[in-house]
């Protein structure tokens, strides 16, 4: 076993094409999060993006993107916006996770997506959850039928939602894919002040960020969608889209029209969109929002956990960062402790902005 690393722009169009060819040998390897264009994307704006490239007596039989901090603490490409993580190869690839992390020059490497089905890394994994996905294959009317049934409360409310949205402020019209950057600047502001307003950290006040998806949006990796009614932008969603895949990732929306549930109505016309589009599913993304249960049609099993050498890089990452993990765990994984804490967030956010 051979193990090089290099970054991703200096990888030649043989191994980007044998990256691509290696994410259809499995169902979750598709996802844009690891696709090439999301490694090369992010190494644009970010210095330690690194891949290691696994060559056995065959050839090319993986690649491990990555990033590399001080101490070589380790994360997967772009850590904190991604929704899958993990090494693109065969599941039937054998290789020990510590050897990779000496290989990569790293005392540790987190996860926190990790495709929970790979060998290489289930001995580290200390919480697994879900990721609910939409299946769209079977062309929207039988995604719709699926959302009635499993839904239907929720199917009923978004359609009463949408026609009443249309009677109030004008007819509905969605566009799929908006070329236009004001489009864009708006869907990061209305996220800026979610994120604000709910007392999350704003990832757009990062330069770095904003600049990676106008690159994205550029180059055609991103889809940016557009909800309108007559002449006013609703809703939007800016996603990843690797061939058949959607990768969901900025969803946002304008809090004037917040009775009318616009994020549910983007939702099921993104759905519409995609499967005109070419597109036979939307990976979703963990998190707490209730309507994805109705919109599901399968989850991918990930796994949050870390590897770690034996290094002092190691022994200090642990002490800093574990007790937090575990306390974000137990909140994840308990529905009424989730609540509570966007309860907390949002009290913290309104005062913060009374003080301001």
């Amino acid at each position: 076993m051979k193990i090089t690393v290099t970054r991703p722009r200096d990888l030649g169009e043989a191994e980007i094409k044998r990256w691509r060819d290696l994410q259809l040998t499995g169902r979750d390897l598709g996802n844009p999060f690891l696709a090439p264009e999301f490694a090369l994307g992010v190494d644009r704006f970010r210095e330690g993006v690194r891949v290691a490239v696994v060559e056995d007596a065959s050839g090319i039989a993986g690649f491990f993107p990555f990033e590399r901090g001080p101490l070589g603490v380790g994360h997967p490409v772009g850590f904190g916006l991604t929704d899958l993580q993990g090494i693109v190869a065969d599941d039937d690839l054998r290789l020990d996770a510590r050897t990779l992390l000496r290989s990569c020059g790293l005392a540790v490497w987190d996860f926190d997506h990790l495709i929970a089905r790979q060998a290489l890394f289930a001995p580290f994994h200390t919480a697994r959850r879900v990721e609910p996905v939409m299946e769209l294959g079977e062309g929207f009317a039988a995604f719709e039928a699926h959302l009635k049934e499993a839904a239907p409360k929720t199917h009923k409310t978004i359609r009463y939602k949408e026609r009443k949205l249309g009677r109030d402020v004008g007819e509905l019209r969605y566009e799929f894919a908006s070329a236009d950057t004001a489009d864009l600047r708006r869907l990061m502001d209305w996220k800026s002040d979610q994120y604000n307003r709910t007392g999350r950290t704003d990832r757009f006040a990062r330069p770095w960020i904003v600049r990676l998806v106008r690159h994205f949006h550029e180059t055609g990796f991103g889809v940016l969608s557009v909800l309108w009614a007559g002449e006013e932008p609703v809703s939007a969603h800016f996603g990843l889209r690797s061939g058949p895949v959607m990768a969901g990732w900025f969803p946002a929306y304008d809090t004037r029209f917040g009775k009318y549930s616009p994020g549910m109505i983007g939702h099921l016309r993104l759905a519409e969109g995609c499967a005109a589009n070419g597109v036979e599913e939307i990976a979703m993304g963990r998190g707490g929002k209730e309507f994805k249960e109705g919109f599901k049609g399968r989850e991918i099993p990930i796994a949050e956990g870390r590897v770690a050498r034996r290094a002092p890089g190691a022994a200090l990452h642990w002490a800093r960062t574990t007790p937090l993990n575990r306390a974000r765990a137990a909140v994840l994984d308990n529905p009424e402790l989730y609540k509570r804490a966007d309860r907390v967030l949002k009290t913290y956010a309104r005062l913060r902005g009374r003080v301001s």
